[in-house]
């Protein structure tokens, strides 16, 4: 009886589905040649453009690429940039869209300058997920940044906008990832693609549904359209979308077994849920979420870990994708720390401790208790080093911790959160003396702080490197061409990536990237960074 029921449920699909399509109803789903033609068109291709990101959903279909102008010609393949779309004369560039003016980020307008776009774009996308702090915060700034777009590039081009928005969503800024979306009022479809996989995330779809059903110049896919249909209420068109969709193969075998049981869910009672796939796009992942078949975000990209940070999500759930987003400076100090204090740890291990090891040091500065931070704070600092959040909780803690008067490890665990805070240098002018032999990069690390390396000598390979950094005064030679072209935001990301070689062991890279930060007026990013590279370990 049951699969008697499945097989008229099926064919009645089928029939009012194909009855659809004829008479014009399943409105823009058949536009263009497909989304499937284009999936295929993309993965046929030998080189994929640097700035794809494989998890998003194929919500609407993309036109093809536009032939490269004569500008580009002898642009190598990897500098190519998924998505190019063809904008009519007048639209406003999306590479000039971003969310902090000058005033606030204090880089210059024409920051650009002559770059081209696919350098920059590739360059963005080329630097690893996870870097320094400093280092982190820095691009989060580019990418954000209200700048002049690239001198020549052509009216309408989002190559570079793309770029900073899939940098955003590869470290699961999703918050931000969505505003700049927002503010460029989506007018391509490569934008509104991300856009509708960042709602999903962040589980504010509705309104990029209705923006899909209001644009059908953007082809949304069958997958899409069906979702999007169930959210507004419309069941019975979600239905014969599905039918439609599946008879002439632009639904999977795949796709339409969990789609009907997120469309009707009562058929399927009793029986077991498709296998999850191990690489979900956004949409899959909410449509497995909706069937009561939640995917643990811990194996997946960044973006991702935004969605358990929903209140439908368990406390511990929460609390582990903070600290992957807080470890890539994607969430606020504040976020973490409410979710690590949330409530008592229910349990011992892993980040049950971190909570607990958190929550005992915060009691103890309520309680000015000196003698227990003088217990507690290396312990805190080991159990922050498991997840890599020592930063944030610096920020918090250091500030106070500062004016404790400790001995031992505990008062260079103190020193070091309070240098790894925003009060760095403040601290490090009210710091007193110490004995270097057992601390002997305290000095060099006070110096840092407070700007002035002139009176300290290295003690080892890596503050040898640092020091360096500090005494070099002009441009250092691998970076000089950019500036003189007047590339010197390409020049940026440049010595960021040197940074992030030079903490991995390429100390050389790590000395001209200081240098050059320092040279080109960015003193505190040089600092912090330098400081944070002394105290970090990053090298795994």
């Amino acid at each position: 009886m049951e699969d008697d029921k499945k097989t008229s449920v099926f064919v009645k699909r089928l029939v009012l589905g194909f009855a659809l399509t004829c008479t014009g109803m399943v409105n823009g789903a058949l536009a263009e040649t497909g989304d499937k033609d284009t999936a295929a068109s993309e993965s046929s291709q030998t080189l994929k453009p640097m700035s794809a990101i494989d998890w998003l959903s194929n919500s609407v279909a993309l036109p093809a690429p536009a032939p490269a102008t004569p500008l580009e010609t002898g642009v190598t393949d990897t500098a190519a940039v998924e998505d190019v779309t063809v904008s009519p004369i007048g639209t406003a560039k999306a590479d000039a869209v971003g969310l902090l003016p000058a005033s606030v980020t204090g880089l210059p307008i024409d920051l650009w300058g002559n770059s081209r776009p696919d350098d920059l774009a590739r360059r963005i996308l080329s630097l690893p997920v996870e870097l320094m702090p400093a280092m982190q915060k820095l691009l989060i700034r580019l990418m954000l940044a209200e700048l002049n777009p690239p001198k020549g590039t052509a009216n309408g081009s989002d190559r570079l906008f793309l770029a900073r928005v899939d940098r955003l969503l590869g470290i699961g800024a999703l918050d931000q990832a969505d505003a700049l979306l927002a503010r460029s009022e989506m007018q391509t479809a490569a934008s509104f693609r991300r856009a509708f996989d960042t709602s999903l995330l962040l589980g504010e779809e509705d309104i990029t549904c209705q923006r899909l059903s209001d644009a059908p110049e953007l082809s949304p896919t069958f997958q899409a359209r069906i979702f999007c249909l169930a959210r507004k209420g419309d069941w019975d068109a979600a239905v014969l979308a599905l039918g439609t969709g599946r008879a002439l193969g632009y639904v999977s075998e795949d796709e339409d077994a969990i789609l009907s049981r997120f469309l009707d869910p009562d058929l399927f009672e009793g029986e077991p849920a498709p296998p999850a796939p191990q690489q979900p796009s956004p949409l899959t992942f909410r449509l497995y979420e909706a069937i009561g078949e939640h995917i643990s975000t811990s194996s997946l990209p960044l973006a991702f870990a935004q969605a358990d940070l929903r209140a439908n999500i368990g406390w511990k759930a929460r609390a582990e994708a903070g600290e992957r987003l807080s470890g890539v400076g994607a969430i606020s100090d504040n976020q973490i720390f409410g979710l690590y204090t949330e409530r008592k740890p229910a349990a011992s291990g892993g980040i049950w401790d971190r909570m607990a090891a958190v929550r005992a040091l915060d009691n103890a500065l309520k309680n000015r208790d000196a003698d227990t931070l003088s217990v507690l704070l290396p312990e805190v600092w080991s159990r922050l080093e498991e997840a890599g959040v020592e930063l944030p909780f610096s920020r918090i803690f250091g500030p106070e911790l500062a004016s404790y008067n400790l001995s031992g490890e505990a008062a260079l665990v103190a020193l070091h959160m309070g240098l790894l805070s925003d009060h760095s240098e403040e601290i490090a002018l009210r710091a007193g003396a110490s004995d270097a032999r057992a601390h002997p990069r305290r000095a060099i690390l006070l110096a840092l702080a407070k700007g002035d390396t002139s009176m300290v000598t290295p003690v080892d390979a890596e503050t040898e490197a640092v020091l360096e950094g500090f005494a070099v005064t002009g441009t250092p030679i691998r970076l000089q061409m950019l500036v003189e072209q007047d590339r010197l935001g390409e020049a940026i990301l440049r010595a960021i990536a040197l940074f992030s070689g030079g903490a991995l062991g390429d100390l050389d890279e790590l000395t001209d990237a200081l240098a050059f930060f320092r040279q080109i007026g960015l003193e505190q990013v040089a600092r912090q960074a330098a400081i944070e590279f002394l105290i970090l370990d990053r090298r795994g």
